[in-house]
């Protein structure tokens, strides 16, 4: 997206306790997501440097509580102008990802550097735990753009790196990542080839301002965003595909309110249903985020109110082509399902989120999302 603005916040969490943002929780994890660890960490102990029965004489000097405290401020840097420190690694380090693999600390920075030219990436750090006694696991996300191309495709990967500690020397010796949206990890992996060649597809986004969200999570079938509170201007609508209660709400913005203030058009329209059947429908536009309740104009209509939406968690399947009805529910059908095999909570309903004017945009790139809020979430 040409304007997504994510929030970053590192927390380190307390021993044995979970994350929580609001109401949500952050001390789930689903079967299949805990085998699939089970699986990643016995081939990154195939491949790490490190000798996990070295004898305890040998870790005396090794306090890897100290280097979860410089993860936590060392690894922010990755991609801007002040880098990694790269006295903390090993000279002979082995870094593997699905589709990339150096041994040498000159290798992997320079994976580092080529990704900082091609793909301007954004590096989100979720947590740093000790997960082993010579080794330690984060959590994060990375958004990136592919700079060479002409609609400069976004490109998103979320997941764990398992980063394993030389006892010898106290450094790293093996920086090992794994993708949440693929099953095969192992390098050279052709699934995660596929991953990112389908994710440069095109999509038009409009540059315009949307509300705030920070990308959690993307398996192979949705992302899950965090979203920050944002006012929405609404109407009734009659499906979720329709435009009933459009004008209405453009009315208002356009400068059809109390003191006929214009307020600047942002992108996407929302339509949500907040029943089982998806048949109660309302039309919504998203305001200004300087904007808030107190400032607003009142409307001039009695069929248009204004809220705040407290934001939450939310999964989100993005989709091209004409959102028609059928379409749309068969999106919300399928992704209900998904979450619901993955162990999440969906709460009932789901919203449409069409960010392309469809008189003006060719269908194949138009960008549509389905939306369904979540009753919690872990990254654990």
């Amino acid at each position: 997206m040409a304007t997504t603005q994510l929030s970053l916040q590192i927390l380190r969490p307390l021993p044995a306790a979970s994350q929580t943002c609001g109401r949500q929780s952050y001390g789930f994890q689903s079967r299949n997501s805990a085998i699939r660890t089970r699986k990643n960490l016995k081939w990154a102990l195939r491949l790490s440097l490190v000798d996990q029965n070295q004898p305890q004489s040998q870790s005396r000097g090794v306090d890897v509580k100290q280097l979860v405290d410089f993860l936590y401020d060392d690894l922010p840097h990755l991609f801007d102008d002040q880098g990694i420190d790269r006295t903390a690694y090993d000279e002979r380090v082995k870094f593997r990802d699905p589709i990339t693999k150096h041994d040498s600390i000159s290798g992997y920075l320079f994976n580092i550097a080529l990704l900082k030219n091609l793909f301007r990436p954004q590096f989100f750090l979720h947590w740093v735990k000790q997960t082993g006694t010579y080794e330690i696991t984060t959590r994060w996300t990375m958004v990136m753009k592919f700079m060479l191309l002409p609609w400069k495709p976004e490109l998103v990967f979320t997941g764990t790196s398992i980063m394993g500690i030389n006892p010898q020397t106290g450094k790293f010796s093996s920086h090992l990542d794994f993708w949440d949206s693929i099953e095969n990890n192992n390098y050279l992996s052709l699934e995660g080839l596929w991953n990112v060649v389908k994710q440069l597809r095109i999509y038009k986004t409009p540059d315009l301002e949307t509300p705030r969200y920070q990308i959690l999570k993307r398996t192979a079938n949705y992302e899950v965003r965090k979203y920050s509170p944002f006012i929405v201007v609404e109407a009734n609508g009659d499906k979720l595909s329709g435009s009933n209660g459009f004008n209405d709400v453009t009315g208002y913005i356009f400068g059809k309110n109390s003191t006929m203030e214009k307020i600047p058009m942002t992108t996407p329209v929302f339509t949500q249903a907040n029943d089982a059947g998806l048949s109660k429908v309302s039309i919504q536009i998203v305001l200004p985020l300087e904007k808030d309740l107190s400032s607003l104009p009142n409307p001039n209509q009695e069929t248009i109110s204004i809220r705040k939406v407290e934001g939450g968690i939310a999964a989100v399947d993005k989709f091209s082509g004409k959102p028609t009805e059928a379409i749309v529910c068969q999106k919300e059908k399928a992704l209900r399902s998904c979450l619901l095999k993955d162990g999440l909570k969906p709460k009932m309903g789901c919203l449409l989120a069409r960010y392309n004017d469809p008189g003006r945009t060719w269908e194949f790139i138009m960008r549509n999302e389905v939306l369904i809020w979540l009753e919690e979430f872990s990254l654990e």
